[in-house]
């Protein structure tokens, strides 16, 4: 019999509690029986990890607003596989994005100025929170991926002539593409390495309040294929190039840019915002060898009560990693009392972050986040892979992975309005049953 380690939660009082096979043990008849099948025959993606991002806004209040003695504890909660829960992506604006304090790129200039050379490219912003965070991070978990998306260029390479509106002029195309190369060059100076970058986050969405940029399918294929992949060939950088970076609500976009644009796209990345994950799926069958990735998903006052908004995480993340993704990185690592900060004239912020951070009290609060990919990246590691589960009722969702070290994880989460006694089967061996709450959820480690 191999040895378990379990997490359960059952509400809002109730997260991420480790607890024992004798102390889940149904004790009446009272639950449904369920047969969840692994099989290890079947085999499907790699996994790069769980994660989310330091904006600007989550980087300001980790480093600086929260005390040092506190910062520490909650960077080893969130990186440490050991005393934490090991988050193991990091996506990360290239400037400015709606999450920021005050609006910047990396080469901003006076008004009527152009630099294409980039002789004025700096990532001294970075340089004050995001950058000490990011080593500080590495070190704690050095499986640690990082990835870069933009909001919008620089306002000078632009239409709108601003960071907010436009689209990219055609003429500094090839500037765009160096002001990459000069981004991820600028980052190895200080030991990071970007893994992948998108072109464009949410392309097809152009805010009037923050910083965006239009890039359709046709602009994203001609900057990738004809001038940031060839940069990146020419600075022999290997960071990989993820396409769209957008909801599953328009596949086609992604189709479009892996059909025309070929080896210079190594995946695409998705959002949650519009669609279901089953278009994952639709990419990757149509193209086998492109990685996929789902780069952003936030929680918020939307969904405001406690137990909709978990089980939205849990249903969610569930069928995320079920179709494809190597990775789940959710949006804000951290926002204040007040859902931010946000740029100037944001307006009102309904973003949750994984964590609180009170710029008033100082004070640090866990949110329902943390603990939703707590139970995500405490059983999948860097590096496992994906094998078959089958449940007899679709109601009991789940999903699991091998680790490097042979280690079974499996998330499961009852979507049921009733409690279910599940019975996971493995190698032909049952295990012994356990009492599943309704909209609970369960993790558990298969030891050797």
């Amino acid at each position: 019999m191999r040895e378990l380690d379990i997490y359960y939660s059952t509400g809002e009082q109730s997260l991420f509690v480790r607890t024992t096979e004798e102390q889940l043990r149904p004790t009446d008849s009272a639950g449904v029986e369920v047969e969840v099948r692994l099989d290890e025959s079947l085999i499907y993606q790699t996994m790069d990890g769980f994660g989310a991002s330091f904006t600007d806004s989550a980087a300001y209040l980790i480093h600086q607003v929260l005390p040092e003695e506190q910062r520490s504890i909650l960077m080893k909660k969130l990186f440490d596989p050991e005393e934490g829960i090991g988050l193991s992506v990091l996506r990360n604006p290239m400037g400015a994005s709606d999450y920021a304090r005050f609006f910047y790129s990396y080469n901003d200039l006076p008004e009527g100025e152009t630099d294409p050379e980039m002789q004025r490219f700096s990532i001294e912003h970075d340089e004050a929170d995001v950058i000490p965070l990011l080593q500080e991070a590495l070190a704690l978990n050095p499986s640690i991926k990082l990835f870069g998306s933009p909001w919008s260029a620089p306002g000078w390479m632009k239409t709108s002539g601003s960071m907010i509106g436009g689209e990219l002029k055609k003429e500094y195309y090839e500037a765009y593409a160096n002001y990459f190369v000069r981004y991820i060059e600028s980052y190895a100076k200080h030991g990071l390495f970007i893994y992948a970058v998108t072109p464009q986050n949410e392309p097809l969405y152009v805010p009037g309040h923050y910083p965006g940029m239009l890039m359709t399918a046709e602009m994203q294929t001609d900057f990738v294929k004809n001038y940031l992949k060839p940069a990146f060939v020419k600075h022999g950088l290997s960071t990989k190039i993820l396409a769209y970076d957008h909801n599953w609500d328009r596949p086609e976009y992604p189709l479009s840019v892996l059909q025309e644009a070929g080896e210079a796209v190594d995946g695409v990345a998705w959002h949650w915002y519009g669609g279901e994950a089953s278009a994952q799926s639709q990419v990757k069958e149509a193209f086998p060898d492109k990685e996929v990735h789902f780069s952003e998903g936030s929680g918020g006052e939307w969904i405001p009560a406690f137990e909709p908004a978990f089980s939205n995480v849990m249903r969610t993340g569930i069928e995320i990693l079920r179709n494809h993704s190597q990775s789940l990185v959710l949006w804000n690592m951290a926002l204040d009392e007040q859902n931010g900060p946000t740029v100037p004239g944001f307006g009102r912020s309904t973003c949750r972050g994984i964590v609180t951070v009170n710029q008033q009290t100082r004070e640090l609060e866990y949110t329902l986040d943390y603990y939703a990919l707590a139970h995500f990246s405490t059983v999948i590691r860097p590096k496992a892979v994906r094998i078959a589960t089958e449940s007899d009722q679709p109601s009991i969702r789940s999903v699991a992975f091998r680790n490097m070290d042979d280690s079974i994880g499996v998330v499961l989460f009852n979507d049921d309005e009733q409690a279910s006694d599940v019975r996971l089967r493995l190698r032909g061996t049952e295990l012994p049953s356990l009492r599943m709450e309704s909209k609970s959820a369960l993790s558990i480690r298969l030891n050797n």
